[in-house]
């Protein structure tokens, strides 16, 4: 395995875009469908290009673990009146 192979399998985008870590879901989403955006328009260079998609893939991650909270306090939840 070569060392760019090793690097990115331990990539994680939020801890590149930190500014991202702090956003509520809502706003992480609206800022996603903004890159997204900005992608499909295309006529940016190749390394803004990148810099968007990395941007994307850390905000992409934050609104997986909004989701993956909020849908553990719905198994937990239920739980609890399955278990009442």
């Amino acid at each position: 395995m070569t060392a760019n192979e090793q690097q990115d399998e331990h990539f994680d985008p939020v801890a590149e875009h930190p500014e991202v870590a702090e956003l509520g879901y809502e706003q992480a989403r609206d800022q996603l469908a903004e890159v997204v955006k900005q992608l499909e328009a295309g006529g940016l260079s190749l390394e803004d290009s990148l810099a968007l998609w990395e941007r994307g893939e850390a905000l992409a991650a934050v609104c997986e673990r909004h989701l993956a909270g909020a849908r553990e306090r719905v198994e937990r939840a239920l739980a609890a009146v399955e278990q009442d």
